[in-house]
């Protein structure tokens, strides 16, 4: 009888303990794969941060070119106004997509004013020209660099969202796609 006894509770203990497992399992499953898209959300908003910051010193140097350039070719004033206008539009662009398309304009600009540098050759070879010209490419190559970040890590955000069983999670909580 003690035998019989103790398979029924031994039966009815493990009748609780398998689904008390099985819940602790996907607890589990969910907690991680939420903590796994938050930090995959954080690390594109940090790189994005860093275009942002890199932008913004290209942002402050172009002026100083402009000033530059005006004293060595003031009738080129046309092209000066497109590359004023361009970083404004540039400044005032919101999201990677408006940021994408503004910058492109302002690289255009940016490259007509280098391109007048060949015409005037006392502006090709004034030092603070010079010295900005290379400020300037330093950043562009920056800039590439964190926008290659941002991309990667854009990309292994949106897919980490659309995988399975992740994509159950970001839907429950919100995670939507980077651009």
């Amino acid at each position: 009888m003690n035998s019989l006894m103790a398979a029924f509770i031994l039966l009815a203990v493990w009748g609780w303990l398998v689904p008390l497992i099985i819940i602790g399992v996907l607890v589990l499953a969910l907690i991680g794969g939420y903590n796994a898209l938050v930090v995959l959300r954080n690390k594109v908003r940090n790189a994005w941060a860093r275009i942002d910051v890199a932008l913004k010193r290209r942002y402050d140097l172009i002026p100083n070119l402009v000033e530059t350039v005006k004293g060595y070719a003031s009738h080129e004033k046309e092209t000066l106004e497109r590359v004023i206008a361009a970083r404004n539009q540039a400044i005032n662009a919101k999201g990677p997509k408006e940021q994408g398309a503004a910058e492109n304009m302002l690289t255009g600009a940016l490259k007509s004013i280098f391109a007048l540098s060949e015409a005037y050759p006392d502006l090709k070879a004034n030092t603070s020209f010079l010295e900005l010209q290379n400020e300037l490419t330093s950043t562009e190559n920056q800039v590439a660099g964190v926008r290659q970040i941002y991309n990667d890590t854009a990309t292994a955000y949106n897919t980490k969202i659309q995988k399975f069983p992740t994509v159950l999670i970001a839907g429950m909580f919100g995670f939507r796609a980077e651009e």
